[in-house]
């Protein structure tokens, strides 16, 4: 596992792009069986109504797909769901070409892709429409040109290398830490003659430029992406269990086979020259997500490098003569392939979906139960943000107007007009609202994230409300459906 092979071997194609065919048709299907997840109907709602060069929580890139393809094709579940369908099935061909440009043969490639394929939270999320879903591919891309300019010396590939970056960027933030996990590990492992490379810090630059919209928003806003971190930190205990379950979340949503090969290709990375950098990366990023709690698949994006690694250690072994229980991996890999069909038969997205569809339709009931000339000055508000995100999502099936919250992304949108007097609430209760209004009257009593309430006598202005109530924090506002 060298820079000094003149040639890699040829890309399989007739080994991977089957597995990367088999993903499309896979995730189409699971596209076309399911409504929204909470988190795109939030990218759908920020595109739709509010989309801008960044909002509190989210870089732009995502919301701008989810609202050129509800342009394309309003109210299509499928069709907002197309881009990220597309850069898992890419994720898959990426994942093959970094096995090759290590040295893989039709064989490792072939496995690295079926990790790729068989990853469990890129199966279960591989055809939402969010931030994450869309990250992976990116990452891959990064880690590829950075591995073939290994091998080739190439300074143009730096350039491309910025880009990728710069657009990584712009969907969410985390490659920032990528980025700085391998510049210091490259810094104390090497190769060190790629901190000399002026086109490496030419990329540095288009990575900055590309990112410098949002990164410009943030700092107009004051930094509250920087607050998120803190956020996702105190959310991990109730959604993941703490560092325990972050620490074993990150292993094991890798799959059985991607679990077992990613770890041996950890082990083999730390002990290449020029790619041991590699090792050390994986290992910051992981320690830092545990220490500092963040999601189970923030390392989505590295899995297929280490599967790459292990795929050629198999590789050196079968070639060495000491290969002879390679059957016992297919049946790994048959495993990680049931244990995916079944996480896309979790009807996760059909809950959150139903549950988005019933606050919007119990929401729409009162608000056009209102006489005329009450609706024209009465504003939607949804609390938690999610809940403000399905009124939005489900507007043009149900006639709503634009919703509006004080909790995460919506407490930096604008706030509702200030010739609307009165609010249709839905949430638990409308206790932060009540020092601004002379009444709340409950309408449609529900579970917390569907109760009804009419808000009315408005005697503060809508700004200073908002100053007074915006928040990231979901806990304070009720617990979004999951």
């Amino acid at each position: 596992m060298t820079s000094t092979a003149p040639s890699p071997p040829p890309f399989a194609r007739w080994a991977v792009l089957p597995i990367a065919a088999a993903v499309a048709v896979v995730q189409l299907v699971a596209a076309t069986r399911s409504g929204y997840w909470f988190d795109e109907v939030y990218m759908l709602a920020i595109g739709r109504n509010h989309l801008d060069w960044g909002s509190a929580d989210q870089p732009p890139m995502t919301p701008a797909l989810a609202w050129l393809m509800d342009a394309i094709a309003p109210g299509s579940v499928l069709a907002l769901r197309l881009p990220a369908v597309l850069a898992t099935t890419a994720a898959v061909v990426v994942a093959a070409l970094i096995a090759r440009e290590l040295g893989g043969d039709r064989r490792a490639q072939a496995m690295t892709a079926g990790v790729q394929a068989t990853a469990l939270w890129i199966t279960l999320a591989g055809h939402w429409l969010t931030p994450y879903t869309l990250e992976p591919v990116q990452w891959l891309l990064l880690l590829w040109l950075l591995i073939r300019w290994i091998r080739l010396r190439d300074d143009r590939l730096l350039l491309a290398l910025g880009a990728v970056a710069g657009i990584a960027a712009m969907t969410k933030f985390q490659v920032v830490l990528l980025c700085a996990a391998l510049l210091l590990s490259v810094l104390l492992l090497g190769p060190r003659e790629l901190l000399a490379r002026p086109l490496l810090w030419a990329g540095v630059g288009i990575a900055g430029l590309l990112a410098a919209p949002t990164l410009v928003w943030q700092a107009v806003h004051g930094w509250p992406q920087l607050r998120m971190s803190g956020i996702v930190i105190a959310e991990a205990e109730a959604l993941y269990g703490g560092r325990p379950g972050v620490a074993f979340g990150m292993i094991a949503v890798a799959g059985l086979a991607g679990t077992v090969l990613s770890l041996y290709g950890l082990w083999r990375l730390a002990r290449a020259d020029e790619l041991r950098f590699l090792a050390l990366t994986t290992a910051l990023l992981y320690a830092l997500f545990v220490i500092a709690p963040g999601r189970p698949y923030y390392l989505g994006g590295l899995y297929a490098v280490l599967a790459a690694a292990g795929a050629l250690g198999l590789q050196r072994r079968r070639e060495a003569g000491r290969g002879r229980r390679r059957w016992v991996a297919w049946p790994a890999f048959a495993l990680s392939a049931a244990l995916a069909a079944g996480i896309l038969t979790l009807p996760v997205a059909d809950v959150s979906d139903r549950m988005g569809d019933a606050l919007a339709r119990r929401a729409a009931d009162v608000y056009h139960a209102l006489p005329p000339e009450q609706r024209e000055r009465t504003a939607l508000i949804g609390d938690p943000y999610i809940a403000a995100a399905y009124l939005d999502g489900y507007s043009t099936r149900y006639d709503l107007p634009p919703a509006h919250s004080t909790n995460r992304g919506y407490g930096y949108f604008p706030p509702p007009p200030e010739s609307a007097d009165a609010a249709v609430y839905v949430g638990a209760d409308p206790d932060e609202l009540r020092p601004y209004f002379t009444d709340a009257h409950l309408i449609a009593a529900g579970t917390p994230t569907n109760t009804v309430w009419l808000v009315t006598g408005r005697h503060t202005p809508w700004t200073r409300v908002w100053t007074d109530l915006r928040t990231l924090d979901v806990e304070h506002h009720g617990t979004p459906p999951r």
